[in-house]
């Protein structure tokens, strides 16, 4: 009996985890791009002290990003809820990687244009950290483990 009640405990808190997790990530498409760029604009301005003019150009950089994020997760839903979920071919993702990493490189340039030199290193080792715990979160993904 008192095995049978762990279980049920271990599953009940299992499930409150994934929903949890379901509501953060809706709680993102609730919000526009507008919200998100500001939202973001204000953290950087925050963690890289940023000037007036550098917080409005930040701002644009942002914008354009979620923007374009917003325009992916919408592109992915109505995919998924269309049924043409299908995986991309090899060429398919070449080219998606090749304009990911395109996008990367014009954000990182314009990000130097905007942030002094200071300011862009803490921008980049804070970038970097993000990657790494991004890369982590998917390894331990694949092995089934949780964050």
């Amino acid at each position: 009996m008192k095995k049978l009640l762990i279980l049920a405990v271990a599953i009940f808190a299992v499930q409150m985890t994934s929903a949890q997790a379901k509501e953060r990530g809706q709680k993102a498409m609730d919000l526009s791009a507008e919200e998100m760029a500001t939202i973001q604009t204000k953290k950087m301005t925050l963690f890289l002290d940023l000037n007036k003019s550098q917080q409005d150009n930040v701002y644009q950089v942002n914008l354009e990003n979620a923007k374009l994020r917003k325009a992916h997760m919408a592109e992915r839903k109505a995919k998924k809820e269309s049924a043409e979920a299908t995986k991309p071919s090899k060429e398919e993702r070449v080219a998606m990687m090749n304009k990911m990493l395109d996008h990367k490189i014009a954000v990182k340039a314009k990000m130097k244009d905007i942030l002094n030199d200071e300011q862009y290193e803490k921008w980049e080792k804070a970038q970097a950290r993000r990657h790494a715990k991004m890369k982590e979160k998917a390894k331990n993904k694949r092995k089934g483990k949780r964050a």
